[in-house]
């Protein structure tokens, strides 16, 4: 390119060359003042001519993403795992998720691409995957991503001696090498969210291999880990006492699917959600999840909350009345706008809003909503006493305990259900639990009658391991331990559907069956909100599941613009 412009240049003086010198001659000829003048109006011309090309240059010129820029963003907690066999904490999500990728992810739509993968298919009875690897895999170390590499990751998430979180997903899949770009997955039985599996993060062999069970959680190697994901560990930050402050990771110039523009994002730990908006506020950071402010962009949550009763603990809950009652005397729209800042949507169902279509809900005054209420109660010989202002029914008295987590929306909205219950006549007290308290101590014991809870249902919309009775008992996930057979049913053909107008009519019915059923009132589905930098662009948010999928597209996030001309333009 220098040498063509080179000549370029050449060929452009030797055309003019000739006029100029003409040019030169007549001046020479002319009085002290026409030079003046003349001078005047050629300057007048040249800076005309510099306007017009600057004029047409901005008339075809593109502006583009440009590499360059950093971003420096706040998260609460400190990393401790990042590996994607062992991430718990959101922290441990968000730096695996950018330091390793699988072998498909998650497109600027929201759907599954392939990253790892060139391409993947699917044998006609849906048992068996073959994915092959892009020629250009590569982890940030240098060393290429093999099918052997693949097959290592899965069979460490198979080895219950490891105990890794994505067990229960690969359970009894065969993963096989055919070649060195080659994999293939053998499934017991067709299972259609399988796709979603396959963006767990894969392990380099070649650094893992010979790493015992018992060594994996403390191995020096997830400090500084090496993947293949779009960025990698540039520098730890510790405290005087030890303690993590900082990661800045810096991009991959590795990474299969090109190198990402912004050259370094440090992550900064906090201990409390206070001090990290304080930080915010501050401009010691520039972004964090969770703060509304008026640069945050909104997503929707693939969470839905609501309070989950456990006839089981009590029996008052095994009651269809009750829990109809209790659910009809909830304000989900005055929750929503006092308790949550207006940021969640109205659930009407286990499934969260915007996967199935809406229907119309009437929304109902306090007082239709208290006559609601009465009529379902009285209809099973429920009466009201107003000298002791409770309802009772043959020497029951309905009363409720609330149970939920000690975070700040989860005590707004059980102090609004508090209160709600309570102008109905329904006495109501809350317990608090730390979140990892709430886990040992309430849920995986069934140790409530009603509890204040989310779900976080993923892309793929399988409700197995939260309404299937298969799922009653710690480690499954239907804390209402709710029994159905119809919805069993549903929920296995759902897990083995492949037409997806099939298995949306399923997943409608599934809804439909389960709300009318009442083991929840359910309540909202929270947005997720994400406070950036205003000049921060290409950041696209779909349906988020996890935090960690807001980082889904950040290769594309930009905050430095060149100008180009069009055919030089990045697709």
């Amino acid at each position: 390119m220098p040498g063509q412009l080179s000549r370029l240049f050449s060929t452009i003086s030797r055309f003019f060359a000739p006029p100029v010198r003409a040019l030169s001659t007549r001046l020479a000829t002319l009085s002290p003042g026409d030079k003046l003048i003349a001078s005047v109006l050629g300057l007048f011309v040249l800076i005309s001519g510099f306007v017009g090309l600057y004029a047409l240059e901005r008339a075809f010129l593109v502006k583009v993403p440009a590499h360059g820029g950093s971003l420096t963003e706040g998260l609460i907690g400190t990393p401790r795992f990042i590996n994607p066999l062992l991430a718990l904490s959101d922290a441990d999500r968000d730096l695996t998720r950018l330091t390793y990728a699988g072998l498909m992810g998650i497109g600027e739509d929201g759907n599954l691409t392939p990253v790892l993968a060139e391409s993947y298919s699917v044998s006609e009875d849906g048992k068996t995957y073959t994915f092959v690897l892009r020629e250009n895999a590569e982890f940030s170390d240098g060393r290429p991503v093999t099918a052997e590499d693949i097959v290592f990751t899965v069979g460490k998430a198979q080895d219950p001696g490891l105990k890794s979180p994505e067990l229960s997903n690969w359970a009894n899949i065969r993963a096989e090498v055919v070649d060195a770009r080659t994999v293939s997955f053998t499934l017991p039985k067709a299972y259609a969210p399988f796709l979603e599996d396959t963006t767990l993060g894969i392990l380099p062999a070649h650094l893992w291999r010979n790493v015992s069970n018992a060594e994996f959680p403390f191995s020096p190697r997830m400090e500084k880990p090496i993947g293949a994901g779009p960025f990698k560990v540039r520098s730890v930050v510790r405290g005087g006492d030890g303690t993590i402050e900082k990661y800045v990771l810096e991009a991959n110039s590795r990474y299969v699917l090109g190198r990402p523009y912004l050259d370094e994002i440090t992550f900064v730990f906090f201990d409390q959600e206070e001090n990290l908006e304080n930080a915010l506020k501050a401009g010691h950071i520039e972004s964090a999840y969770g703060i509304a402010t008026k640069n945050a962009l909104s997503a929707p949550y693939s969470r839905v909350f609501g309070v989950f009763f456990n006839g089981n603990e009590n029996p008052l809950f095994a009651r269809p009345e009750v829990r109809e009652a209790l659910s009809i005397a909830i304000d989900r729209e005055g929750i929503i706008r006092d308790a949550l800042g207006g940021y969640a949507t109205v659930a009407q169902g286990p499934v969260p809003p915007g996967s199935l279509p809406v229907s119309e809900e009437t929304i109902l005054s306090e007082e239709e909503r208290r006559a609601a209420a009465a009529e379902v109660l009285e209809a099973k010989d429920w009466e009201y006493d107003e000298e002791t202002r409770a309802w009772t029914n043959d020497g029951l008295v309905l009363e409720v305990t609330i149970k939920t987590s000690n975070v700040p929306e989860l005590k707004a909205v059980a102090s609004a259900i508090q209160d709600q219950w309570g102008r109905f006549g329904i006495p109501t007290s809350v317990e608090l639990y730390e979140p990892g308290d709430l886990t040992q101590t309430v849920i995986r014991p069934r140790a409530f009658d009603a509890l204040l809870f989310g779900m976080v249902v993923g892309r793929d919309q399988d409700l197995f391991a939260f309404w299937n009775s298969s799922e009653r008992n710690d480690p499954g996930l239907n804390i209402s331990m709710y029994t159905n057979p119809s919805v069993d049913q549903l929920l296995a053909q759902i897990r083995e559907e492949t037409d997806p107008e099939e298995r949306q009519e399923a997943l409608e019915r599934v809804n439909a069956l389960v709300a009318s059923d009442y083991p929840a009132a359910f309540t909202h589905a929270p947005d997720f909100l994400y406070a950036i930098p205003t000049d921060l662009k290409g950041v696209t948010l779909t349906r988020i599941a996890s935090p960690s999928d807001r980082l889904a597209t950040v290769a594309h996030w930009y905050r430095r613009t060149e100008m180009v001309w069009p055919a030089f333009a990045r697709e």
